[in-house]
């Protein structure tokens, strides 16, 4: 891949300006860059989503296969094996042979060898789809990526939010594109799967382009850093891993520091004789001379004088609940749920949550983690059971996929619920790197990063005493994470937590945990935890 001379703005804001890089065949390349430098705007412009303002990139007749961070199906109706299946149009080239063969027997002779030349092309294209190993290919993916047999019939709009993610994951790898673009593409994958996919995309017979905030894994694939340089507009390619670009780059910007201060140096020297040779007096020609002379270098020094890298804001929080909740704040008794022409997810689940604890849900795929929350917020009814809360009790939800954002709406409108005034809401929302203009922005032309922090921004505004977290780290930076782990950790308030990130559950000081579908409670351990992460390495 070939970017020459790339330019794009939105508005007043420069996202690339006179920016370069070129990759090779086979490499597998990790974008990195600040949040709003430009990496998913850059697989929108290589998707042709989205139109530069100038210059070209360069693909070839690749094909591309790309998995985005938010997952949006077409057709929610259809099963998952024929949704797999449309990765490699298959049946639809092996018809059209039907038809022209049907064709040929009745066709003059220039029609037939119109019709023989196409079946060529046909044939041509079911033999890059390895049409007889192609099914094999894909229920061996299938295996390997922990996708459980019964998933296979069921509709796509059945499946939660992380089994949906794998699905989409498992049709990008089988459609077997040129060059893939993963945005994000170990959100929802646990240990096992997530070894397979990083070893399988090490071998991968393409060009891979990944977008992650999971430095593990980008160590593992990588071999190449596209750096989006936020502050340049620039973009650089570094030969290695991330952990080596990490220290490449820290050394060029102590070079660059190094740099500017002798061009800083250089010019107050000659800013102050520039100074002193206008107030020389008008009979020293030769220092009026120097003066003019000196005036004209510095004014070339300043225009070369190179730009600092900007240290940016990080996400500022702290959850604090309005009051004290009652000392039991959740009560849920004799639950049964089960989803129609479906097995019961819970029959006769009971457990309560005790005022000020940390409580963490854990279980297989497809036993209803996220469903149970759903639940509890009313957004689903029980088929039997009672969900009490107490009665000093203010509950908030984090939704896993987002969904509670309004994308029509504005970043201020969708935190706004009348409790604050739009200048405090500007001020918090500023604690989450949306200041000026960004807050009139419409949700949906968000990132996933973006939204994630405006959901959390939301959370905060309620102040309410009990939490119901579903995946809140997805889409957000290590550094946000660490952030929001630290919150969670030191709240004063009640969390249910369902998360797929033992470094996160590790750091917020879970209390007990509940097993799904058992319904048993546990007390935490960081073992039982690792246990359990272990133990449902075919789990979401």
């Amino acid at each position: 891949m070939k970017a020459s001379h790339l330019h794009l703005s939105f508005g007043t804001e420069v996202i690339y300006d006179d920016a370069e890089f070129q990759t090779n065949e086979n490499d597998k390349v990790g974008i990195v860059g600040v949040n709003g430098a430009g990496k998913t705007t850059l697989f929108r412009v290589i998707r042709k989503e989205l139109e530069l303002d100038g210059g070209t990139i360069s693909l070839g007749s690749a094909n591309i296969g790309y998995l985005p961070q938010v997952i949006e199906f077409a057709d929610a109706h259809k099963t998952v094996w024929d949704y797999l299946c449309e990765a490699r149009p298959i049946k639809e080239l092996e018809k059209r042979l039907e038809e022209i063969y049907d064709e040929l027997a009745v066709a003059d002779e220039a029609k037939q060898t119109e019709l023989l030349a196409e079946i060529g092309k046909l044939q041509e294209r079911l033999d890059g789809l390895d049409q007889y190993n192609a099914e094999s290919t894909l229920l061996e993916l299938i295996y390997y990526m922990n996708i459980d047999d019964s998933l296979l019939d069921m509709r796509i709009k059945d499946l939660s939010g992380g089994q949906k993610s794998k699905i989409a994951f498992a049709r990008v790898l089988y459609a077997d594109p040129k060059i893939l673009l993963l945005d994000e593409p170990t959100n929802h994958l646990d240990a096992t799967t997530k070894e397979f996919v990083t070893q399988y995309l090490k071998t991968y017979k393409g060009s891979v382009f990944v977008i992650s905030h999971d430095v593990d894994f980008l160590n593992a694939v990588v071999n190449k850093i596209l750096f989006i340089n936020k502050v340049t507009h620039k973009i650089s390619v570094y030969e290695g891993d991330y952990r080596t670009f990490k220290r490449k780059y820290a050394q060029e910007q102590l070079l660059k520091e190094l740099r500017i201060a002798q061009q800083e140096q250089e010019i107050k020297k000659l800013s102050d004789f520039v100074q002193k040779a206008r107030q020389a007096s008008r009979t020293n020609h030769n220092l009026k001379r120097m003066g003019q002379d000196r005036e004209a270098k510095l004014a070339k020094a300043i225009a070369a004088l190179e730009k600092r890298d900007k240290e940016y804001k990080r996400v500022k929080m702290r959850l604090e609940p309005k009051r004290a909740s009652s000392k039991i704040p959740l009560e849920v008794s004799g639950l049964t749920f089960g989803y129609p022409n479906k097995p019961r997810l819970y029959d006769k689940l009971s457990f309560i949550l005790n005022a000020d604890e940390k409580f963490l849900i854990v279980g297989e795929n497809g036993v209803g983690k996220s469903t149970l929350l759903k639940l509890i917020m009313g957004l689903l009814a029980p088929n039997d059971g009672e969900i009490k809360f107490g009665v000093k009790t203010d509950v908030a939800y984090y939704a896993q996929e987002l969904e509670l954002l309004d994308g029509d709406k504005t970043v201020l409108e969708n935190v706004d619920s009348g409790d604050y005034t739009d200048i405090l809401l500007r001020n918090i929302l500023g604690n989450f790197l949306f200041g000026g203009d960004t807050v009139y922005k419409k949700i949906s032309m968000l990132s996933p990063g973006e939204r994630a922090r405006i959901a959390l921004c939301k959370l905060l505004l309620t102040r309410a005493n009990l939490l119901i977290l579903d995946e809140p780290t997805n889409h957000l930076d290590p550094d946000t994470q660490a952030i929001i782990g630290e919150n969670f950790r030191d709240y004063t308030g009640t969390i249910m937590l369902v998360s797929h990130n033992p470094d996160f559950v590790e750091q917020m000081g879970i209390t007990r945990m509940l097993v799904l579908p058992d319904g048993k409670i546990m007390d935490y351990s960081r073992e039982l935890l690792s246990y359990y992460y272990i133990l449902n390495t075919d789990m979401l």
